[in-house]
C-alpha cells in the first residue's frame, strides 16, 4: 500500500532513537495487523486509543452500524463507503503512532513530502522569480492586467494539485517543469472554468470593503503548498485581500496533506534557499506569518469522515470561522469528495446542490480530477468525455485529456439551496 515506504522509513528511523526499536517494531506490528484486516475483509473495529477525535470517530463507526443491512450489521472494508474506509485507514495508521511511543508523533510521511519539494526545485525557483519581478510593476498594472495575474496565479494553484502523492503510491510526484510558460497550452484542459465570476467576486469585495479576508483549505504539501503560498502571496500583494486564513490537518494525513510541520518547514526551506527571489519570498512569507497577514488553523475536523454538510453540528466553532471569509477556496479531490458526500451525483447536478447545506462563505474548489465524481457539468458533456476516454474521472494526467476543473459553487452569494428529495439521493461510492 502506500504508506509501506513511510513505514520502512520510520523503521530505519527509530533504531537511532532510545528505546525506538521496540517501539518502531510494535507500531510496525499494529500496522501489519491493519493491513491483514484490509486485505481481508474484517469488520471495521473501533478506536481503541484516547484522542482528542476518538469519542466522534467511534460515534461515527456506530452510526456507519446502524446503516447495515447484513446479519451481522457491523461495517467491513469492501462494503461501506470508500471515503469512510479510507480516512478510517489513514486514522488507524495514525493511532500505530500515538500506540507507540516515543515515537507516536512521528510522521512516517515526512521524508516522501520533503522530496517531493526538493525534486520541484527548478518549478519553485521559476514561480518565485516570477512573483518578484511581477511585485517591481504591480502598483502600475491596471484592471485588465491584474486580472490576468490573477488568473495566472489561481491556474498556477490548480496544476499544483496534480502533485498527490497518495495516488502515486508514494512514488514522485514532484513538478519539474516551468508552469508559467505552459500556463496558455494547459487551459484548454479545464473542464469547468468560472474564473470571470471569481475575480468578479473579489475586485467587488475590496471595492466595498477595507479588509477582505480569503481562506485556503490546504491539500498537500511540497510543490503544491508553495503554488498555494505564491497564490497567496500575490493575493495580498494585489491588494485583492488583506488576510489570508489557512486550513491544515492537525494530524499526518493522506500522504502528502499539509500539517503546521510542513508549513513552518517550507517557508523555512525557502528562506534559506541559496536563489535571491526563492529566499525573498521566504522572508516576506514568515513576516506575513509574524504580522498575523497569514493565520494558519488546524482542527480535528479536517481528519475526521464526515462530509462537509456535517460540519455545522459536528464542528461548530470551525463553521463558525469559515464564516468570516470573504471567500474559501477549497484544494484537491479530497475536499471536493468531502464537500459533494462523494456520492455518485449525475454530471449535470449543480454544485450548490451537491454541497447540501454546506455554505459557509463564498467558496471555490479547485482541482485535478482523480477520483470517480464530478457535477455541475453541461447535459452530454461527461458522456463526450467518457467516449473519448474512459478512464477521465481519474486519470489526473495532466497532458492526456480535459480532466482538470476549476470550479466555483453557483451560490456565490452564500445562500443555501435546499435539495429537493428526489434531487438529492446520490449513492455512496463504495470500497
Amino acid at each position: 500500500m502506500c504508506y509501506l515506504r513511510g513505514i520502512i522509513h520510520m523503521y530505519m528511523t527509530v533504531t537511532f532513537l532510545q528505546e525506538g526499536t521496540e517501539a518502531g517494531k510494535k507500531a510496525i506490528s499494529l500496522l501489519s495487523k491493519l493491513r491483514n484486516e484490509l486485505q481481508t475483509d474484517k469488520p471495521i473495529v473501533p478506536l481503541v486509543e484516547k484522542f482528542v477525535d476518538t469519542d466522534i470517530w467511534n460515534q461515527y463507526l456506530e452510526y456507519q452500524q446502524s446503516l447495515m443491512k447484513e446479519s451481522d450489521g457491523k461495517p467491513r472494508w469492501f462494503h461501506s463507503p470508500w471515503l469512510f474506509v479510507e480516512c478510517y485507514m489513514y486514522r488507524r495508521i495514525h493511532e500505530a503512532l500515538t500506540q507507540s511511543p516515543p515515537i507516536d508523533d512521528f510522521d512516517v510521511f515526512k521524508e516522501l513530502k520533503e522530496q517531493n519539494f526538493f525534486e520541484s526545485q527548478e518549478s519553485i525557483i521559476s514561480l518565485c522569480t516570477y512573483l518578484q519581478e511581477l511585485m517591481r510593476t504591480i502598483e502600475e498594472l491596471d484592471e485588465d492586467q491584474l486580472k490576468n495575474e490573477f488568473f495566472k496565479f489561481l491556474q498556477i494553484s490548480l496544476w499544483g494539485n496534480k502533485c498527490d502523492l497518495s495516488l502515486s503510491g508514494g512514488e514522485t510526484s514532484s513538478q519539474k517543469n516551468d508552469l508559467i510558460s505552459s500556463l496558455e497550452d494547459l487551459k484548454p484542459f479545464i473542464l469547468v472554468n468560472d474564473m470571470e465570476r471569481l475575480w468578479s467576486l473579489l475586485s467587488k469585495k475590496t471595492r466595498e470593503k477595507a479588509s477582505v479576508r480569503v481562506d485556503i483549505v490546504l491539500d498537500n504539501s511540497g510543490f503544491e503548498l508553495t503554488t498555494d503560498l505564491v497564490l497567496a502571496d500575490f493575493l495580498l500583494s494585489s491588494k485583492l485581500a488583506t488576510e489570508i486564513h489557512f486550513y491544515g490537518k492537525r494530524i499526518p494525513w493522506f500522504v502528502s496533506d499539509t500539517t503546521i510541520h510542513d508549513f513552518n518547514w517550507l517557508i523555512e526551506q525557502v528562506k534559506h534557499s541559496n536563489h535571491k527571489w526563492v529566499a525573498k519570498c521566504g522572508v516576506d512569507w514568515e513576516n506575513c506569518v509574524k504580522m498575523s497577514r497569514w493565520v494558519y488553523h488546524d482542527h480535528i475536523f479536517w481528519t475526521l469522515p464526515h462530509e462537509y454538510c456535517a460540519m455545522s453540528q459536528v464542528a461548530p466553532d470551525l463553521y463558525a470561522e469559515l464564516q468570516k471569509a470573504d471567500l474559501i477556496l477549497f484544494k484537491g479531490d479530497l475536499n471536493y469528495r468531502k464537500l459533494t458526500g462523494d456520492r455518485k451525483w449525475a454530471f449535470t447536478i449543480p454544485f450548490h446542490q451537491a454541497l447540501s447545506d454546506f455554505h459557509p462563505a463564498p467558496l471555490c474548489s479547485i482541482r485535478t480530477l482523480k477520483a470517480e465524481i464530478q457535477v455541475g457539468l453541461q447535459p452530454g458533456q461527461g458522456e463526450e468525455l467518457a467516449a473519448l476516454e474512459p478512464s477521465w474521472l481519474t486519470s489526473g494526467n495532466l497532458f492526456y485529456l480535459q480532466t482538470f476543473v476549476l470550479h466555483l459553487t453557483c451560490g456565490m452569494d452564500g445562500r443555501k439551496h435546499k435539495i429537493e428529495e428526489d434531487e438529492a439521493d446520490g449513492i455512496w461510492r463504495n470500497g
